[in-house]
């Protein structure tokens, strides 16, 4: 396994055909190049204490810093424990060994029968659409990931699809990274219109941060290829605090129901960050003010790094007591860990 290095976007950047010249980029790719990759900048533009940044800059040489502006603006200036700084500031702690973290905490390396295609669970299929991400959340799971070998071009792709057409039992296709909305919409599109082409697929999921992280990212382009597949659409939005919802991801949400698509949401338990009912009520209440249903709530896959954030499944299990006797059952995520080898998720 290797740690996805700055170089990563931007070797895709200088190779993949679909990649727009700087002087054509969209707003939202615009904002994407523009993010903030050093942690001296992060810890000046919020005022932070100096003493921060010795391990802001250990973190980062091992998982590179990316914030965009856009989230950047959410955060509370001064607070070096505002829970959306939390999520994306690199400390020295992530340099520690700490045994059970191990850099595949899924196994995900024996469920990839090819180039950028992984295949746990029974009737689905998760392709890995870009190596890229708007932001490099400390806790990710892939933050060891081998995309510069899971990175499939456009030859590579037409593998990939044929896998999906030869085995009928596969119903949905889901585009992951990195994150799939850092690809290019004429990439995309043209995936999502191989895709509606196998009989067999109904649905089309995308897990994605980018219309949290850079609102804009939702825009006619986007739009126009999602609301013209046949296949149902669901995204599956990442958003682990309340304050991560302001105006504009609100209408960014707005825009993708206007374009059929069922909105859902997955949470990670962070320590720090999301741990207490109050936090959780609050995510779950913004979240359907913004036509989003809270779908998982996931305790901390154990990858190397990310061993302060975790909570512990005591901990888990009173969080969601407390949340059942506030939230109506809809607004309820399911409490869940994902364990190499099982069939799906396992509930907690």
């Amino acid at each position: 396994m290797i740690t996805r290095s700055p170089s990563v976007l931007q070797s895709q950047e200088s190779t993949h055909p679909d990649v727009t010249p700087l002087a054509l980029q969209s707003a939202w790719q615009a904002q994407l190049s523009q993010a903030i990759r050093d942690p001296g900048e992060l810890c000046r533009r919020l005022g932070l204490d100096g003493g921060w940044l010795p391990g802001a800059e250990r973190g980062h040489s091992l998982f590179e810093v990316r914030v965009p502006e856009a989230f950047l603006s959410r955060m509370r200036p001064g607070d070096p424990q505002d829970p959306l700084l939390r999520q994306v500031l690199p400390l020295a702690a992530e340099g520690e060994v700490v045994r059970g973290y191990v850099s595949d905490p899924l196994a995900e390396a024996d469920h990839t029968p090819g180039r950028g295609l992984i295949h746990k669970y029974a009737g689905r299929v998760l392709l890995i659409a870009s190596p890229a991400c708007a932001v490099n959340c400390r806790y990710c799971f892939r933050r060891h990931f081998p995309y510069g070998e899971n990175t499939p071009s456009r030859t590579q792709w037409e593998d990939s699809l044929e896998y999906l057409r030869d085995d009928v039992s596969i119903t949905e296709a889901i585009l992951s990274g990195g994150d799939p909305l850092a690809a290019s919409d004429r990439q995309l599109a043209w995936l999502a219109e191989r895709l509606a082409a196998i009989p067999h697929l109904k649905r089309l999921r995308l897990h994605t941060r980018l219309p949290v992280v850079i609102p804009d990212r939702v825009d006619d382009a986007l739009l126009h290829w999602l609301s013209t597949t046949r296949l149902q659409k669901v995204v599956v939005l990442h958003i682990n605090h309340a304050n991560e919802i302001d105006d504009a991801v609100a209408a960014a949400c707005e825009r993708l129901k206007g374009a059929g698509v069922t909105l859902l949401n997955q949470s990670v338990l962070l320590r720090g960050v999301n741990d207490s009912v109050e936090t959780l009520a609050n995510l779950s209440e913004r979240l359907f003010e913004a036509g989003v249903l809270p779908y998982y709530l996931h305790v901390l896959d154990p990858v190397a790094g990310a061993a302060h954030f975790d909570v512990t499944d005591e901990e888990a299990r009173e969080l969601i007591a407390g949340l059942r006797g506030q939230l109506p059952g809809f607004l309820m995520p399911r409490l869940v860990r994902e364990i190499p080898g099982e069939a799906s998720k396992t509930p907690l």
